[in-house]
């Protein structure tokens, strides 16, 4: 009987790697499914490479509330500072005036 349940599909290994070694900080076992694809992609973009996070089937209610936690995270966004234009949370700096989260405001 396999006791592995898939919890998560990260876009690449890099992120599978993070949330891999986030899991098991919290006493998880994980396994990666799909990672040695990437080495066959050649050229490609490495997001076309996901790896399936697997758990433990005790673990898996655990490992999914962190991961839901880590997907929220991932979707707020910040008001910046110079000009109070909202920026969605990928947005390094201000689309709209080039300035970043942590600068102060005039």
């Amino acid at each position: 009987m396999n006791d592995w349940i898939p919890v998560f599909e990260a876009a690449n290994g890099l992120e599978a790697h993070t949330l891999k070694g986030a899991l098991e900080s919290r006493g998880m076992a994980v396994q990666l499914k799909g990672e040695a694809l990437a080495g066959a992609l050649g050229e490609l973009p490495m997001d076309l490479a996901q790896v399936t996070l697997l758990v433990r089937a005790p673990d898996w209610q655990r490992a999914r509330e962190f991961v839901q936690a880590y997907q929220q995270q991932g979707h707020q966004s910040w008001r910046c500072g110079q000009c109070g234009e909202e920026n969605d949370a990928s947005f390094e700096i201000c689309w709209r005036c080039g300035s970043g989260p942590g600068d102060p405001e005039h």
